[in-house]
């Protein structure tokens, strides 16, 4: 019997069985890349929270489930000299993103001041750092070898600006976290696309672009109005309760804009990439080739990740606000996760 995988990819024209070698003009890219920046840019302007409150619904869970896919098919078989570098990434998320959970219960049961509170989350950036850190330096050591040696001085630069404000380290993640969907897709054009690399980076001064926009059209902006759950929220999120001097509509439209070409990344563009190079099936994806243990476990995996995408949208539709405040509070998982195999990419 065919596996799932394998329907996937028959249900795919015949032409996308080769990987992206597109002999089309590389025009079409950025026409489709230009008009998502553009609709993102308009739409988070004009409907900051509205525009949230359906991308999160609507890409959330399915974006979760694909990346969770991406980086099982990105999954050596066998380590060997990777070991060190795999046990450092994969050990580090778990335990970072309990570690950041476990910090406003502790704070709570300790009765932490504001300034304790700070000085918890100070440490907590400063071992997250430390994190990247060791794993650049193994990263180096690997082959292709990197000459790295530029990171150690710089995250000494940032963990003292840590310090100095543990707080804008939270914006850091918030703001950053959704660019590294475009660095993903570069290193996938560079295995699938390389004749499109080059209009892609060019559209890629259009992000910046708009968000220039945003700031010389919402700088001035009175803050979104309503204090209901829901809107309290999606501004806390943004960043509205560390920059009270800046609009909350700026905050939250600049937030919004970046997280949808986060989400057309994973759901859209790097699917479109992989899956002709038949990532899909599973019998190609390296750890099911391992054994007939591992290739159930992949499955199990790539099951579950589509019960929670089904069980996040029918928690979103019972209590949207509820379900929202859980997903962010747990999505550091997928947060951390990226950075071991991006390192790895480069």
């Amino acid at each position: 019997m065919a596996s799932a995988g394998e329907f996937l990819v028959a249900a795919q024209p015949a032409a996308a069985a080769q990987p992206v070698a597109m002999t089309r003009a590389w025009w079409p890219l950025v026409a489709v890349m230009l008009g998502v920046v553009l609709a993102a840019c308009v739409l988070a302007g004009c409907l900051p929270v509205g525009f949230s409150i359906a991308i999160v619904f609507l890409f959330a869970g399915p974006h979760n489930w694909l990346e969770c896919r991406y980086m099982l098919s990105r999954m050596p078989p066998r380590w060997g000299p990777l070991r060190p570098y795999f046990l450092t990434g994969l050990l580090g998320v778990p335990v970072l993103t309990a570690a950041l959970l476990a910090l406003p219960w502790v704070a709570r049961g300790w009765q932490w001041q504001e300034s304790q509170w700070q000085l918890g989350l100070a440490a907590w950036n400063s071992v997250f750092l430390v994190w990247i850190g060791v794993l650049a330096t193994l990263r180096s050591r690997q082959a292709p070898r990197r000459r790295w040696d530029w990171i150690w001085p710089l995250l000494l630069v940032l963990l003292a600006a840590n310090w100095a404000w543990p707080l804008a380290w939270s914006l850091v993640l918030v703001y950053a976290h959704p660019l590294l969907a475009l660095w993903f897709l570069d290193c996938e054009l560079r295995r699938h696309g390389p004749q499109l690399r080059r209009a892609y980076r060019w559209c890629l001064l259009a992000v910046p672009l708009a968000l220039l926009v945003l700031v010389w059209r919402l700088a001035g902006a009175p803050d979104l109005p309503g204090d209901d759950v829901l809107t309290s929220q999606i501004t806390r999120h943004a960043g509205a309760d560390i920059l009270p001097r800046v609009s909350s509509h700026l905050l939250v439209s600049m937030h919004t804009f970046l997280e949808m070409l986060h989400y057309a990344i994973w759901v859209v563009a790097i699917p479109l990439l992989t899956l002709p190079a038949q990532r899909w099936r599973l019998e190609r994806v390296p750890l099911g080739r391992k054994s007939a243990l591992w290739r159930l476990a992949v499955v199990a995996v790539i099951g579950l990740g589509a019960v929670v995408m089904l069980v996040l949208w029918a928690g979103f539709l019972a209590d949207y606000p509820l379900t929202r405040d859980i997903y962010f509070s747990v999505a550091l998982l997928h947060v951390l996760a990226e950075i071991p195999f991006l390192l790895r990419m480069l």
